[in-house]
C-alpha cells in the first residue's frame, strides 16, 4: 500500500482534498488488500508453525468433521472435505515429497494439536487459498492489477464512474465485487475466527511468551471525508499496555503524530549517530560488519514520543478496543469466548499481549474490516446514487518549500511516508515502515525493538530446531523486503535469483 500512502503525503503537503468516491475507492481497495493478507498470513505463513501436517495423516476424517461442525455450521467442514484433504497429503507423502508442507517441524515436541486439529486446519489450508483469491479479485477489478494497483493519483483515483458504460465502474461491476466480499466474508468468519481460537485453546500456554515492547501504535483509516478528518476506523497510541491512556489520532493533519515520529540510526549500517524527525533524515549506507556493541543491522530504529512501539494487528486491536469501536469489541470477545470454552479457563484480554494474541488480533482485524468492505461499498453506491460521479482533484504545485506525511494502517502496521518539497521538486523523502518500527535494533537509548524484546524469556524445547522463536518472529508477518530497499546508483545487479 505504499502508493496510497505516497499520494496521501504529497496531498498532505498541498492541503488537497480528494473526493468521496475516491476515498471509498480506495478504502476497498486497502480493505481487500488486507483481508487477502491476513488469510494467507495466518494459514499460509503462520499457521504450520502450530499444525503437524504428517500427523493429521493419522486423524479420523470422521471424527474431524464432527469436531468442525461442533465449531461452526460452515458447509464444507464435511468428511468429504476432511477425508479429501487426508488423501491428497498421503499422495504427497507416497511421492516421496510433501511439496509446500516440505520444510515444517512436523514431529517437534512443540507441536500439541491432536491429529483431528490437524487434519482440520490442514483442510482450511487449502479451502484458504480459494478465498484468498477471491477477494484479491477486488483489488483487481478497481486498482487495475493486483499487487501493484494502477489507479491511484494524487488528487483521487483514475476510476471513471458511468452507469450507462459497460467499460467503466458501473452497478454489474459493482454487484460482482459485492458477491467476491460476502465469499471472503462467510469464510474469515465462520473459518478463521474458529481456528485462531482452536489453536489458541490448545496453545494457551502461549499467552506468556512474545510479550516484548507494549507501547501500540496504530492509524485510524478508512477516511470518510473529503479533508481525512473523519474515520471509520480509529486509531492512535497505548503506553505501557494501558488501553486506560489511549491517546487518539484524529486526522491527517494531526500534530500528535507528526511530531512524535523519529528513527535512530545508532544501531544501523548507516552513516552517523542521529536521532532525527523524518523530516530531517538523511539516508547514507555504511556497513561496518556484525558489531555486538555497534551497528548490527540495515533497519533503522523508530519511535514515538522517544520510546520504540509496537505496530500491526495486535496494535491496531487494542487501538480500537480503546476507542470503543463495537465491531472490534464483539469480535475480540467471540474468540476469547471461545478460547475460553475450549481451554475450559477464563481468557481476557490481557492475554493478547503476546505471541498468540498478536496471531488472533489478526484474524479479528480480518473480521472487523469484512464489516467495513460492507459499509464502504454501500456508502459508495449511495453516493453514486446521489448523483455524485467526482472521482478525482487536479492538484496545483505551489512555490516555495512545502512539506507533508501521509498514514495508512497497512496489514503489518502503520505505515507512514514523509516529503519536503522545494519549488516543485522533491527534497527529501522517508518511508517509515511497520516492519521498521518491529524489527528495528536497539535505538538511540538501546532499547530494543518489538522483535528483540519479545524474543527474551522464550522456552525452547530443541535448541536444534527453534521453531518457538520463529512462532514468536512470523506472528509479527514481518517483511523485510518493505523495512529496507537496496539499489546500485549505477546500475550493477545486487542480487540473481534463478527458478529451478
Amino acid at each position: 500500500m505504499h502508493a496510497l500512502v505516497s499520494v496521501r503525503t504529497v496531498e498532505n503537503a498541498l492541503n488537497l482534498e480528494v473526493p468521496k468516491n475516491a476515498q471509498y475507492i480506495r478504502n476497498m481497495i486497502m480493505g481487500a488488500h488486507a483481508v487477502h493478507d491476513h488469510i494467507v498470513h495466518f494459514y499460509h505463513l503462520c499457521a504450520l508453525d502450530w499444525v503437524d501436517i504428517v500427523s493429521a495423516l493419522s486423524a479420523d476424517p470422521r471424527a474431524a468433521a464432527r469436531l468442525a461442525q461442533s465449531l461452526s455450521d460452515w458447509h464444507r467442514n464435511t468428511y468429504e472435505e476432511m477425508k479429501a484433504t487426508q488423501e491428497r497429503l498421503q499422495a504427497l507423502v507416497n511421492s516421496g515429497q510433501l511439496g509446500v508442507f516440505g520444510s515444517g517441524y512436523w514431529g517437534h515436541p512443540a507441536m500439541k494439536l491432536p491429529p483431528e486439529v490437524n487434519l482440520l486446519a490442514a483442510t482450511h489450508y487449502l479451502q484458504a487459498l480459494e478465498y484468498q483469491r477471491e477477494i484479491n479479485k477486488v483489488v483487481a477489478l478497481l486498482g487495475g492489477k493486483t499487487p501493484h494497483i494502477q489507479n491511484v493519483a494524487v488528487g483521487g483515483v483514475a476510476n471513471p464512474i458511468n452507469l450507462d458504460s459497460p467499460d467503466t465502474l458501473n452497478m454489474e461491476r459493482l454487484y460482482h465485487i459485492r458477491t467476491l466480499l460476502d465469499k471472503a466474508d462467510a469464510f474469515v468468519k465462520k473459518v478463521a475466527l474458529v481456528d485462531v481460537a482452536a489453536v489458541g485453546a490448545f496453545y494457551a500456554d502461549w499467552t506468556a511468551h512474545g510479550t516484548g515492547v507494549t507501547n501500540y501504535l496504530s492509524a485510524p483509516d478508512m477516511p470518510m471525508d473529503e479533508q481525512g478528518t473523519e474515520f471509520f476506523l480509529p486509531g492512535g497510541y497505548i503506553p505501557a499496555g494501558d488501553v486506560g491512556a489511549f491517546t487518539a489520532i484524529t486526522s491527517f493533519d494531526d500534530p500528535f503524530f507528526e511530531k512524535n515520529v523519529q528513527e535512530s540510526i545508532k544501531h544501523s549500517w548507516y552513516d552517523g549517530d542521529w536521532h532525527r524527525h523524518p523530516y530531517e533524515e538523511e539516508t547514507v549506507p555504511r556497513y561496518t560488519d556484525f558489531q555486538d556493541d555497534g551497528k548490527y543491522s540495515w533497519v533503522k530504529s523508530p519511535t514515538f514520543k522517544d520510546e520504540p512501539a509496537q505496530v500491526g494487528p495486535l496494535a491496531n486491536v487494542l487501538c480500537m478496543y480503546a476507542a470503543g469501536h463495537e465491531p472490534t469489541k464483539k469480535y475480540v470477545h467471540q474468540v476469547l469466548d471461545t478460547v475460553s470454552t475450549l481451554a475450559k479457563t477464563k481468557v481476557g484480554v490481557p492475554a493478547l499481549h503476546s505471541t498468540i494474541g498478536r496471531i488472533a488480533a489478526r484474524v479479528v482485524r480480518c473480521a472487523v474490516l469484512n464489516d467495513t468492505l460492507a459499509h464502504q461499498w454501500r456508502s459508495l453506491v449511495a453516493n453514486i446514487e446521489s448523483g455524485d460521479t467526482s472521482t478525482f482533484n487536479p492538484p496545483s504545485m505551489p512555490s516555495g518549500t512545502v512539506q507533508g506525511f501521509g498514514f495508512h494502517e497497512a496489514p503489518r502496521g502503520i505505515l507512514s511516508h514523509w516529503i519536503v518539497i522545494d519549488n516543485g521538486k522533491v527534497k527529501n523523502y522517508q518511508a517509515v515502515v511497520p516492519s521498521t518500527w518491529n524489527a528495528g535494533p536497539r535505538n538511540h537509548n538501546d532499547a530494543p525493538g518489538p522483535y528483540e524484546a519479545a524474543l527474551v524469556g522464550t522456552p525452547l524445547a530443541d535448541p536444534e530446531q527453534p521453531l518457538e522463536v520463529l512462532r514468536t518472529i512470523h506472528s509479527f508477518d514481518p517483511c523485510l523486503a518493505c523495512a529496507i530497499h537496496l539499489f546500485d546508483p549505477a546500475g550493477g545487479e545486487l542480487v540473481q535469483v534463478r527458478a529451478l
